[in-house]
């Protein structure tokens, strides 16, 4: 992280952040302490807009509290790592809008410490992070019965938010939100931008918050109320994560980098850079997007507060049947800060987002009722 700062003309700043975590039964018995790499680049126009992509480095064997056998953790999670390593490499030269975080987290294995720290350390200060990705798992095209899928990365993200009041619960259940978080929108954009021939990949967008009753470094960022999401392999090799290193029956157990795709990691970071790059060279989500509902009526008023982008061009209104995944129409408005459309706010879902003098358009934000 050091080497790509020095050709960052200063822009790009490294961190040790380190604390002592204080015994947390059963995987931290004693005082430890955890340290993350922390690589920021600071953004030209709107620095105080921040995208997180991290990966964590520590690993472990099939007892987590083993802390003397070999647990080269290769796939888990090297590859997530190398994967922010190579964009803070790639990206320091260049200028983004917003600031970008690279980071390489610990205690992971033992229960999300590192990153729980980092995300509040940011929560604390009041660092407006409107995208946080966790890179874990993503060394391997091969699934535990030998096939392959080298071309589709699954992204994991959450319907209802984990960090969700009583009172904004009660706001979803009254106009059907269950399917639009601030990460469902992130994941949509991410599918929008990082699926192309540049890539050569195709983003699986999962709707959950991680894998069956598993869980990964975006939670703690979920918890602060920030979009998060998870990239990791399209299936999973379970003797290769997690495991003691040796041969069973002839089968070679241990996350050992002889495992590991590295043409496919390689397609794993494109998928990052493109997202990263595409959220810091557009305008962010709007802010207090709203619906009038002060009247009964069959079409629909919409407003919201203009954002501070420097580059701001105007604004965008989609839509989409409420059956459907993603967004399947939008028309724009103009630099304007309320739009009138010719559909109830009954029969299907809006948003809106922000379009910048490039071209480019930032993730959706969905309203919420204004009586």
């Amino acid at each position: 992280m050091r080497e790509s700062a020095e050709r960052s003309g200063g822009r790009m700043t490294i961190e040790l952040q380190s604390y002592v975590q204080q015994p947390a039964p059963p995987r931290i018995p004693v005082a430890t302490t955890i340290t993350n790499v922390v690589a920021t680049l600071r953004g030209s126009t709107t620095p105080e807009r921040v995208y997180v992509v991290s990966g964590h480095y520590d690993s472990r064997c099939s007892d987590p509290l083993d802390a003397t056998k070999d647990a080269p953790g290769a796939d888990d999670d090297a590859s997530g790592v190398a994967v922010a390593m190579e964009l803070a490499r790639v990206m320091a030269t260049r200028r983004p809008g917003a600031t970008i975080v690279f980071a390489a987290v610990a205690g992971e294995e033992q229960g999300l410490f590192g990153a729980r720290h980092m995300a509040t350390r940011f929560k604390t200060a009041g660092t407006n992070v409107q995208a946080m990705f966790t890179n874990d798992i993503v060394g391997s095209s091969r699934a535990d019965d030998g096939t392959r899928d080298p071309r589709t990365i699954r992204l994991f993200a959450e319907g209802v938010p984990t960090s969700e009041t009583p009172a904004q619960a009660e706001i979803r259940r009254s106009v059907g939100g269950e399917n639009d978080s601030p990460s469902r929108q992130l994941a949509r954009f991410v599918r929008s931008v990082a699926e192309n021939d540049a890539t050569g990949m195709s983003v699986r967008v999962i709707y959950r918050r991680d894998r069956y009753l598993r869980g990964g470094d975006h939670i703690p960022f979920l918890e602060q109320g920030y979009p998060a999401a998870r990239f990791t392999e399209p299936h999973e090799d379970y003797a290769h994560q997690h495991q003691d290193v040796r041969v069973e029956n002839g089968k070679q157990f241990g996350d050992l980098p002889e495992f590991c795709d590295f043409p496919f990691i390689a397609r794993v970071a494109r998928v990052n850079a493109a997202t990263l790059w595409s959220l810091a060279t557009a305008p962010g989500a709007p802010e207090d997007v709203r619906i009038r509902t002060n009247q009964l009526t069959n079409d629909t008023d919409l407003v919201w507060r203009r954002g501070s982008d420097p580059d701001l061009a105007g604004y965008e209104v989609v839509w989409r049947e409420t059956t459907e995944a993603d967004w399947t129409h939008s028309i724009g408005v103009g630099d304007k800060t309320e739009a009138k459309v010719d559909l109830s706010k009954d029969n299907v879902f809006f948003g809106v987002r922000a379009v910048g003098k490039n071209g480019r358009r930032g993730p959706v934000a969905f309203p919420t009722p204004l009586s």
